[in-house]
């Protein structure tokens, strides 16, 4: 990569980092921090490969799949020295960690925008729009532990201060050492942002825990014990700091709008410059100031926008998901309104070019969030109806786009979360859910004036309706596990009891007294003593019981063998009765039953051959057939093998669709996978159990295109990283 990028300023510095020992508060979160990132890594390295290897499996051409199983072998060759360089990267870091302020001044000299678009390379300006976009998403999802952090780093380093603070765990010195360490593959650009993506969704979103621990053992060691800060304003403070400090960061604090802007609208920033390179690609670049043309914006492309149908042309406004949903071309309708807009001048009104992006992009975020497939129908129904909103929202704020916690986006995220698990056959009328969803975006199209606290307000009574529903779904949903689990462990149990009943007195031809003690007795008290073995550990001595009886009743001429059935045939009756009795079993009779298995024992003992073996032993059909289902359950086929790779990496919590041979389909959530029994047990929204398969019927259900498994990642969250492809492969 082109190093005009800020986040490679770390780069220039590599010879800087000194063998100095670290402060002793540091030492341990540096060697935890680097073992904890290089656990990180082996995981988005192993979803590299998966992802390459897929990609193989899908080229169009010999050469496409070559050039991917070449990255592959690459990668693999140099995963190890790649890990080894960017773990010691990182505790250079700690040992003279970079300074926040000069880090950023650097970054915001080399920030790519419009005008210097064409100095930068093709692949160049991709690897830094991903980087800058996963930076900005990490700096804003863990703003109060980095804050804090940076905080106590620059407490403890020698020269650092609130002026010139100090982090060496900050996004942008990670992603700048995993960048620099990748230098070494050989691989294109493709395979490049591959990476990149896994680096962010393994490593750089899984941050939180390791910044918490640095956090807590800064803390144990005295430093800034009692810190305190306020997220909306952008104030922190610390309880031991002095009242003039904490002035002074405020005062900073108000002096820096614009910093806190930039950082707002870095996503939007990215999207822009590739928006402006699609432009000059296509040769329609802005045109040259028109003195016959007024540019609206600000509140008077908002009021325009009044205009513009609000998504209620259902033929019923009181319910907004009949019909299909709703597609809008919102650049047409914008344009057809500046058309019939009258100016006092005579200018001909147009929009400024960010308004237009702004627009485009909206516009393409729903055309994503409509052909979202795992995105619920009648969800999706409604969430149409809200394009006009959203468009007026991010016209006013742009963070919509960087910030996870903008009101507006999250309750988008939440409906799509909340809704992902309805199907088109539920009924909507009767659903305190859909009823719920429904009226937010009612509201929001009747209410909704430009105030984003509306979003907030909403999303809040939201969560909290959720949280109440949920706590019901919970508790069913804990009650059908244990069922399940109860169910499935009593099923094996008896088929355990079968089995190991079936092979051993289908060997002998037992008396008839003794076969109806084991048969309608004794499997009963086994039965129990497997279901209570993880407290009472019983079940090898019921088994053991079984053996000892039909040993007892083999003849026996041999003197220290018939010594010991004298020694054992005293407690074997007493077991066999004590558990008996246990199970109730036919108690008016129990005596007379043993009175029975005394006789076969005596007669046993005067070596009269009563019990004779069967020809034909079952243990060779029971491993014929365990062997037969072994076979089924290692399928030679590469696609099966793929499809049964796909099933294990479904965790329990996940969604899923299934489609029924007569085409009606059902989604469910994935509520347990009962290892013992290969089971896997689903559930839909009440947490009401509908359906169970096995490992193996599940990756026959994937493989004919009955299953599919449903995508939970945040709505907003997939919909940008959509747009972002698809506006890279159209500059590419």
């Amino acid at each position: 990569m082109n190093k005009q990028s800020g986040i490679h300023y770390l780069r220039d510095h590599k010879g800087t980092a000194s063998n100095e020992a670290v402060p002793t508060e540091v030492a341990r979160i540096r060697d935890t921090v680097v073992a904890g990132l290089g656990d990180l890594l082996q995981g988005a390295f192993d979803a590299v490969d998966d992802s390459l290897f897929e990609l193989a499996n899908n080229a169009r051409s010999n050469n496409e799949q070559n050039r991917y199983f070449e990255a592959m072998r690459e990668i693999r060759i140099k995963r190890k020295g790649v890990e080894r360089h960017f773990q010691n990267t990182v505790a250079r870091f700690f040992a003279n960690p970079p300074h926040t302020d000069q880090l950023h001044e650097d970054s915001l000299g080399q920030q790519v925008n419009a005008d210097n678009l064409a100095l930068v390379g093709n692949d160049d300006l991709e690897e830094q729009v991903a980087l800058n976009a996963m930076i900005t998403k990490a700096k804003a999802h863990f703003q109060g532990p980095l804050i804090q952090l940076q905080a106590r780093f620059s407490h403890v380093y020698e020269g650092a201060s609130d002026q010139s603070p100090v982090n060496p765990m900050a996004p942008e010195h990670l992603c700048s050492a995993f960048t620099e360490a990748i230098q070494a593959l050989e691989i294109q650009i493709r395979e490049r942002l591959i990476l990149l993506k896994q680096f962010d969704r393994y490593v750089v979103s899984n941050l939180g825990m390791l910044l918490d621990e640095a956090n807590r053992i800064l803390v144990q060691a005295g430093v800034i014990p009692n810190f305190r800060f306020h997220g909306k304003t952008g104030q922190q403070h610390s309880a031991s700091g002095n009242r003039e400090s904490q002035e002074h960061a405020s005062e900073q604090n108000q002096n820096r709008p614009d910093g806190d802007a930039a950082s707002n609208n870095a996503v939007f920033d990215q999207i822009h410059q590739l928006l402006a390179r699609q432009r000059a690609n296509s040769g329609m670049s802005p045109p040259s100031h028109d003195p016959d043309i007024r540019i609206i914006g600000g509140s008077e492309l908002f009021s325009l926008l009044a205009s513009l149908p609000l998504g209620t042309q259902t033929g019923n406004e009181h319910n907004l998901s009949e019909g299909e949903p709703l597609t809008i071309d919102l650049r047409s309708a914008v344009k057809q309104i500046l058309a019939q807009t009258n100016t006092s001048d005579g200018k001909k009104p147009a929009l400024k070019e960010v308004d237009e992006d702004l627009i485009n992009l909206v516009s393409m975020l729903f055309e994503f969030i409509l052909d979202d497939y795992s995105l619920s129908a009648p969800v999706q129904v409604l969430i149409s109806r809200l394009q006009i909103p959203i468009l007026k929202v991010v016209l006013k704020d742009k963070s919509f786009f960087s910030k996870t916690t903008h009101p507006a986006r999250k309750l988008l995220n939440a409906l799509a979360r909340a809704g992902i698990g309805w199907s088109n056959s539920d009924e909507k009328a009767r659903d305190k859910l859909y009823e719920k969803i429904h009226s937010i975006v009612q509201k929001i199209l009747c209410e909704f004036d430009g105030d984003v606290t509306l979003f907030e307000s909403l999303n809040q009574e939201f969560e909290e309706f959720l949280a109440r529903e949920n706590r019901k779904s919970s508790l069913v949903e804990q009650r059908t596990r244990e069922s399940e689990r109860g169910r499935i462990k009593s099923q094996k149990a008896q088929e355990l009891v079968d089995r190991v009943l079936k092979e051993r007195v289908a060997r002998y031809r037992l008396p008839e007294p003794v076969h109806n003690i084991l048969i309608n007795g004794w499997s009963r008290f086994m039965f129990l003593a497997y279901l209570r073995d993880d407290v009472e550990h019983r079940w090898q001595e019921s088994v053991k019981v079984v053996d000892d009886l039909i040993w007892c009743l083999l003849p026996h001429e041999d003197d220290s063998e018939r010594d010991q059935w004298v020694r054992v045939v005293p407690g074997l009756l007493k077991s066999l009765r004590a558990g008996l009795e246990e199970v109730s079993y036919n108690a008016t009779k129990l005596d007379d039953t043993m009175g029975l298995l005394k006789h076969e024992l005596a007669e046993a003992f005067r070596a009269s051959p009563n019990i004779e073996i069967a020809e034909e032993l079952p243990v060779q059909e029971d491993s014929f057939t365990e062997s037969h289902n072994a076979a089924y359950l290692q399928p030679e086929d590469s696609a099966m093998a793929e499809h049964m790779a796909q099933v294990d990496s479904i965790e329990v919590g996940n969604w899923v669709e299934f489609r029924l041979v007569n085409g009606a389909n059902f989604r469910c959530k994935l509520s347990a996978i009962i290892d013992e029994a290969d089971c896997f047990v689903f559930v839909n929204r009440m947490g009401l159990k509908v359906i169970e398969k096995t490992r193996i019927e599940l990756a026959q259900e994937m493989r004919r295109g009955r299953m599919t498994r449903l995508e939970q990642g945040a709505l907003i969250d997939r919909a940008l990283d959509a747009v972002v492809g698809s506006l890279r492969s159209k500059t590419a």
